[in-house]
């Protein structure tokens, strides 16, 4: 069983949202939201946010148990870049580009094999 959840166009560059996921990907899920909570990154929050409504997703829709949930894909997609001006010196423009990003969290769920 595949649950999902997307948090769109957050304010967070898909650079810098990268290095919490790659932390993340392959763990426990619970495991990884303690994690999440202790990560000084201002990624750390929107992750946090979007596992926490995949986990939902999951024990809600389809009656899982949220303590065999674990990560199977976490990836942050490209969202559409802003352009924001600031004036330079001399009568110059001097572009800001302000990137966003897509988050999506795949949860499975671990079956003990016997």
């Amino acid at each position: 069983m595949e649950v999902r959840a997307v948090t769109k166009y957050t304010g967070i560059s898909p650079q810098k949202a990268r290095l919490v996921l790659n932390e993340m990907r392959g763990r426990q899920a619970e495991e990884a939201l303690t994690l999440l909570q202790f990560m000084p990154q201002q990624a750390a929050k929107v992750v946090a946010k979007t596992l926490k409504s995949a986990i939902a997703n999951g024990v809600e829709n389809f009656g899982l148990e949220a303590e065999e949930l674990y990560i199977s894909q976490i990836y942050a997609d490209m969202a559409p870049n802003r352009r924001w001006r600031r004036f330079g010196a001399r009568g110059r423009f001097k572009p800001w580009i302000r990137r966003s990003s897509h988050i999506t969290v795949v949860l499975e769920e671990r079956l003990d094999e016997v």
